[in-house]
């Protein structure tokens, strides 16, 4: 299932990913606090579980001065999940929010849609990324994408949000084929990462344009709602197929 929420605003941060973190967790609660809690806590502290959605903020004409984002014409905040309970409290928590604040910036509610949600019945897909790839192996090291080792942790955060989602991992491994991919480093700002490092952004080296994968179609299926890749719940991952 796919949601579309459509904002104006006169400017956002650059590394504004983090503010509509905010924007969904705020939703969530607003709709129904119980499941919030169930979502994002666990024993009383924060839940870093994986979360069965993935999003992307897409600006329709913008000029950029230093660390700020001058707005033309809106953004849209697009969500995507298998998950219908998830998309259903979304809805409804940004249905009660007509405005939204984050530290020096606002942004007003304009329009809320679903989207159509392509099937896939090929082992072979050529998706498109909606927002940026990550991928990283066990030294939290983001890899490049010519990286020998890239299909092979791509493989293992994959099945990890399977098996998250649904119980069970890859059906069968996926391969990745590179068509036109670019490199993007993109600039997050979550307070965590600044008290534990002591500096101010994390800068996430990711890739963004056209790819091939294969894979069960099931699989191709599942990611395609759910996103690929790491930090798909911070912004990252979200896919449009191609053909």
């Amino acid at each position: 299932m796919r949601l579309k929420c459509d904002f104006t605003a006169e400017k956002l941060p650059i590394s504004h990913n983090m503010m509509f973190v905010s924007l969904i967790k705020e939703a969530l609660k607003k709709s129904d606090s119980e499941y919030f809690n169930k979502l994002y806590t666990f024993n009383g502290k924060s839940n870093k579980k994986s979360k069965n959605f993935c999003f992307s903020v897409k600006m329709k004409g913008f000029e950029v001065d230093g660390d700020i984002v001058n707005i033309k014409d809106g953004i849209s905040l697009l969500i995507s999940s298998p998950d219908a309970e998830f998309i259903l409290y979304l809805y409804n928590g940004l249905l009660k929010i007509h405005e939204f604040n984050y530290k020096d910036f606002s942004i007003n509610r304009t329009r809320i849609s679903m989207m159509k949600e392509k099937s896939i019945d090929s082992r072979e897909v050529i998706f498109k990324t909606l927002s940026p790839i990550c991928v990283k192996n066990n030294r939290n090291y983001f890899l490049k994408i010519d990286d020998e080792n890239y299909e092979d942790e791509l493989n293992y955060i994959a099945g990890k949000v399977l098996e998250n989602y649904r119980g069970t991992g890859l059906e069968e491994r996926l391969v990745f084929q590179n068509v036109k991919m670019k490199n993007v480093i993109v600039r997050q700002d979550i307070r965590e990462f600044e008290e534990n490092s002591g500096r101010n952004y994390l800068y996430v080296n990711s890739y963004e344009g056209i790819f091939k994968l294969c894979g069960s179609t099931r699989d191709l299926q599942d990611l395609y709602s759910l996103g690929l890749g790491f930090k798909r719940n911070q912004g990252f991952g979200m896919l449009e197929i191609v053909y």
